[in-house]
């Protein structure tokens, strides 16, 4: 008589979609506050680190300081509070090897779908191999996305009239090439986000001229890229006690502005103006290119570490305009005003495609899950969604601070759990016609672009995507876990679902 056990499905506690900012961090977490819960990270691309790996354009950095950027728990030690993508990669991936966080990432698993199973109270995930294309499962009691909220593998490009006329090189700052050689060439760069303000000057130390082709100004501020009370504060004491009361100095920081800009927006519209225009040329046209439509903070602010985008415009290796485009010729680009710009290379930095949770299919003991129609609880879970968790760090602060708070409260709530026999959790809405608003207060165009498929958020309580810290540190770190809104289940499994993975087959 020969035993062949059926092959057995990895089970975790855990199973986290994303080895970059917020993977890492959540997988500390998990780690620090329940080491009894098994985790793996699938990660679909061959390498750690997500946006920070993803891009390479020239001057990749972030716009946030680095002492709220970074982890509460890992000191930032570099100089420069704006930092450029490459020590931010190596500060991410640094991490992940301190804490051994590197040998639970699995590489090259793409997640594609996902179907709870309400008997089994467990989540079946179907696996690709993005380098092989094979397929398998496994089975978790939480699924967490940590995957963003965009493609990885497109950028929005809207379509241009005439573009395949151009003769030079389009390229899309998600897509940059190896090596690509831009020295002493005319480039144009579409766009006034920040992508765009951060290639412009990294492209003119060696480019012919730069230009920066907007539709619409954006707000765009000088800060200065190393913080000086942060280098003083660590001469004077540890590592650890500068690093912390430098990040609570800066959250006060980016509270205060961002609040000053909510409730005075004329005088914060002013005071941008001022500094803008001592920091450009004489008479320089500020309201033709630096006063935009809305009020500060309507869209994110774009920072430029020691004015590096005006020293460019002012040293005459960079250049903005502001009109439309008509059409691309095979020589550059034709405005609007009949104004042509020549160029050899056109960047497109026009921004993001959204996607919630890595494009995977959700369902729910075989039904399909309309995002469209879920509210979000918390800021990190979806009503009537079972056992699944998601993290959006702040869209007007640093992304961190959201990711440090998440990952506590959802440690707080597997406690929770544990101690009170509980398997499934879910958010439930306190009335069907409950009103709701969009998921994001923001008015990016590739947020606006995308509205339409996302999840919603409510108007008050814990449903609404809070995005400010301080508010957060209250609720998620010292609130309780109990709400009304949260249905919890002890979800007994039956005897058979229990022992389907221990089946044999028996040969006499």
């Amino acid at each position: 008589m020969s035993v062949h056990p059926f092959p057995s499905v990895e089970h975790v506690d855990v199973l986290i979609i994303g080895a970059g900012l917020s993977g890492i961090g959540l997988a500390y977490y998990l780690q620090r506050d329940q080491p009894g819960k098994t985790f793996a990270l699938l990660e679909s691309r061959a390498t750690s680190g997500g946006t920070w790996d993803l891009f390479r354009y020239p001057g990749i950095r972030s716009d946030s300081d680095l002492h709220t950027f970074g982890y509460e728990f890992k000191p930032w030690v570099n100089d420069k509070s704006i930092a450029d993508g490459a020590d931010i990669l190596a500060y991410l991936r640094e991490t992940a090897r301190e804490n051994g966080i590197e040998s639970k990432i699995r590489y090259q698993h793409k997640v594609v779908r996902a179907d709870w199973s309400t008997p089994e109270a467990r989540w079946t995930v179907e696996i690709e191999r993005t380098d092989t294309g094979a397929r398998h499962t496994m089975t978790c009691k939480w699924l967490f996305s940590c995957a963003g909220y965009y493609r990885y593998d497109e950028g929005f490009t809207p379509r241009f009239e005439g573009i395949e006329r151009f003769a030079g090189q389009v390229i899309h700052p998600q897509h940059w090439p190896e090596n690509l050689d831009y020295r002493g060439k005319r480039v144009v760069v579409i766009g006034s986000g920040a992508t765009a303000v951060t290639l412009i000057p990294a492209m003119a130390k060696e480019a012919g001229h730069v230009t920066m082709l907007q539709r619409t100004p954006t707000y765009v501020m000088s800060l200065p890229s190393k913080d000086p009370i942060a280098l003083l504060l660590r001469k004077l004491t540890s590592e650890e006690r500068a690093y912390a009361l430098t990040r609570r100095k800066n959250i006060a920081l980016q509270r205060g502005i961002w609040r000053f800009c909510q409730k005075y927006p004329r005088a914060a519209r002013r005071i941008i103006r001022f500094a803008n225009a001592r920091a450009l040329p004489a008479g320089y046209p500020v309201d033709t290119h630096f006063n935009p439509p809305y009020n500060p903070w309507e869209q994110r602010l774009c920072a430029v570490p020691d004015g590096d985008l005006f020293k460019s415009i002012k040293a005459g290796k960079a250049s903005v305009v502001t009109d439309h485009i008509d059409t691309f010729t095979p020589g550059g680009i034709r405005l609007k005003s009949g104004q042509e710009l020549p160029a050899d290379i056109i960047v497109t930095a026009t921004g993001l495609n959204l996607q919630l949770f890595g494009g995977i299919t959700l369902t729910v003991d075989g039904e399909a899950v309309d995002l469209s129609t879920k509210v979000a609880f918390k800021g990190m879970m979806l009503s009537d969604l079972p056992n699944f968790a998601f993290i959006v760090g702040y869209t007007n602060s640093s992304w961190t601070l959201k990711v440090g708070l998440l990952c506590e409260h959802f440690c707080r709530l597997l406690a929770y759990m544990d101690q009170h026999g509980h398997a499934v959790v879910r958010p439930r809405l306190p009335s069907p016609d409950m009103p709701t608003r969009p998921l994001l207060d923001f008015g990016a165009g590739y947020v606006q672009r995308a509205l339409a498929h996302l999840p919603r958020q409510g108007t008050s309580g814990p449903w609404v995507m809070a995005m400010d810290p301080n508010h957060d540190a209250q609720v998620l770190r010292h609130g309780p876990i109990e709400d009304p809104c949260l249905v919890f289940d002890k979800a007994v499994r039956p005897a058979h679902a229990a022992n389907v993975h221990a089946a044999v087959a028996v040969n006499a």
